[in-house]
């Protein structure tokens, strides 16, 4: 039987989020944590290891996801994941939030619940949609982006990598 377990990287509060939203997807089969400062995540689950055992346990797991705020820490750890391991980057997407059949979603990213992502938009890798946030139709969000909750990304916007849009701002470009 496959391993369908999920790592999730970092322990700070994106990793409860994260680890929120994989169990409402209810498709892992376990949830663990890797860190390389913390030895427990804000609730209480406990680090198995740090970045440096990412090789030994993709023998163990299957998928992973880096939930930290940082887009450049965050995209060098996804690019060292490619690179490193046969871990598979996946991306974690509330069964609360509404994604347009449409809509793009590369590996990586996590979309909270009652976020909306509409038409034809298109996230880069490792983005986070947060909760209440709109990225609207055909939008493009390079690699990185995070808009916050009940932001607003308007139509036919391009947002450039590692930007964060924060609470409650519109975004048009």
């Amino acid at each position: 039987m496959e391993n369908n377990g999920l790592i999730i990287i970092g322990a700070g509060v994106y990793s409860t989020v994260a680890k929120e939203i994989a169990e409402d997807m209810a498709c892992f089969s376990k949830i663990v944590f890797v860190d390389d400062r913390r030895d427990m995540t804000p609730d209480g689950s406990p680090v198995i290891g740090t970045s440096e055992d990412l090789k030994r346990l993709s023998k163990e797991y299957r998928n992973v996801v880096v939930a930290i705020g940082n887009a450049g820490s965050k995209l060098a750890i996804i690019e060292k994941i490619k690179n490193e391991t046969d871990l598979k980057i996946v991306s974690l997407i509330s069964p609360k939030a509404y994604v347009s059949p449409s809509a793009e979603v590369m590996p990586g990213c996590i979309i909270e619940p009652m976020a909306v992502l509409n038409s034809f938009c298109s996230l880069g890798e490792g983005c986070i949609i947060s909760a209440g946030a709109v990225v609207n139709h055909t939008c493009v969000c390079g690699d990185g982006v995070h808009v916050d909750c009940n932001a607003t990304v308007s139509g036919c916007s391009q947002v450039p990598s590692k930007l964060k849009i924060e609470s409650g701002d519109v975004y048009s470009k």
